[in-house]
């Protein structure tokens, strides 16, 4: 029994840390897929559909306040010590002057009430429903805007971990390379047929390429690290990309038509946020000159009340008596010694203002779509160059390397070859990465739709 018990446990545990396993690699993306899924479940992406969310139940709390209020209470009232009312004597036959004592209030007293309140017009409940939709439509805009830096911030991210990936392999190359140099460098030099400086020279670049492989190791962590916050997936759950640098630069440079693309300002997001902004603050202003109008309401309410001398308010006997009561509420607004004209002149300040941020909204988005239209056509002009650059740093290396091994050659001229294709690499890979940026900026200044 003892056995059996055991190995089901066993089994359990087996099975509880496979699972665990399978789930911690289930994640692989594309690039799309990748920005799909952070639209879907990134921090800010959640905060954003909340945002809508509490807009709408914002929207029904104004709305409500001009529906029907029914509300109910009961109060019970104990006197412990009640005040006497002194009335005339002459009442119960006593002398002229004289007062008698009496009691006018019960011991006890306890009543139930329900009442209905109606409000028939206020001018700023009109304006706060509008208000309200105004507030709705932003966040909806907000919400759209988020999914746009969500895009954003995928491509960078997923670009930096393949940046980082391609960096790491490149220095590995080199590294091995710059090594098996050294080493024959070191065998010639015991041979006595290369001097001293060659090794160092050669000490130095290995030196140099197993600091920058350590830091790349290192950042690629991060990178990832980077990407999973982005995405909304624990830092330390493994996500595999699917997706090549080369490919994605490749691809996002076929787009050039985007280049022709003009400007939509209606449907740019930011513009339909910066028109939002303007009818707020006039709704605002109108709110402030409403509160001039008068406002009114009905009521009505109906109730019980009984009064004893003991609690006895729940027995059969006790004597309950009814009450109702039905009105209206008006209320004039008359002076408030220029306090409204004051706060409405405010809000029709903060509209000009809302105005000016408009139209200072669609100058900055005009400014925007030429300077990123111009950054990714000098990003693509960027990577043909460096890819050209890169062949002939490649080319230049490798005469080098072949004479310095004849001995025609030094070791600083190949010092030299090796840091200008070192540095050729970088620009290659970063001239890959710029594109695939560039051409997310652009899109997302287009407003360019999310693929769904």
């Amino acid at each position: 029994m003892t056995k059996t018990y055991l190995w089901i446990l066993c089994l359990g545990f087996s099975l509880s840390s496979l699972a665990q396993q399978n789930s911690q690699e289930a994640y692989q993306f594309s690039l799309e897929e990748a920005i799909e899924f952070a639209v879907d479940s990134s921090y800010n992406a959640i905060n954003a559909r909340k945002d809508v969310l509490a807009a709408m139940k914002q929207k029904w709390e104004t709305t409500a306040d001009g529906l029907p209020q029914i509300s109910a209470n009961v109060d019970y009232q104990y006197n412990p010590v009640i005040q006497v009312t002194p009335l005339p004597g002459e009442i119960a036959g006593e002398e002229p002057g004289t007062f008698v004592p009496v009691v006018f209030q019960p011991k006890q007293n306890m009543n139930a009430t329900a009442q209905l309140n109606q409000l028939i017009f206020d001018g700023s409940y009109i304006v706060a429903l509008r208000a309200a939709k105004t507030f709705l439509e932003y966040s909806a805009n907000f919400e759209q805007k988020t999914k746009l830096e969500v895009r954003k911030a995928v491509i960078d991210a997923y670009g930096n971990v393949l940046l980082m990936e391609e960096s790491i392999e490149i220095l590995q190359k080199n590294l091995s390379t710059a090594k098996a140099n050294l080493n024959e460098t070191e065998k010639t030099f015991e041979n006595g047929l290369a001097e001293e400086e060659d090794v160092e020279q050669l000490e130095i670049t290995v030196l140099q390429l197993e600091n920058e492989w350590r830091n790349a190791k290192r950042n690629h962590q991060i990178t990832k690290e980077t990407l999973n916050f982005v995405l909304g997936i624990p830092i330390d759950i493994p996500v595999r990309l699917t997706d090549e640098l080369d490919h994605l630069a490749d691809t996002q440079m076929m787009e050039e038509d985007l280049l022709e693309e003009e400007l939509q300002l209606e449907a740019n997001i930011d513009f339909k946020i910066a028109d939002n902004l303007v009818q707020q603050r006039e709704l605002e202003w109108q709110l402030e000159r409403s509160k001039a109008l008068p406002t009114l309401s009905a009521f009505a309410n109906y109730g019980y009340v009984s009064f004893n001398e003991n609690f006895n308010f729940f027995s059969s006997n006790a004597d309950w008596f009814d009450f109702s009561v039905v009105g209206l509420s008006l209320n004039i607004p008359i002076f408030s010694s220029l306090k409204r004209s004051a706060r409405s002149q405010r809000a029709q300040i903060a509209l000009e203002q809302a105005e000016m941020e408009k139209q200072e909204s669609i100058e900055e988005l005009r400014l925007e779509t030429n300077r990123a239209k111009s950054d990714f056509q000098f990003a693509t002009e960027s990577y043909i160059n460096s890819q050209r650059n890169l062949d002939l740093a490649e080319r230049i290396e490798a005469k080098n390397e072949a004479k310095f091994k004849e001995g025609v050659a030094s070791s600083f001229e190949l010092r030299q070859a090796q840091q200008q294709l070192y540095s050729a690499q970088n620009e290659y890979l970063q001239a890959m990465l710029e594109v695939i940026s560039s051409k997310a900026q652009l899109e997302s200044i287009l407003n360019k739709p999310l693929k769904e």
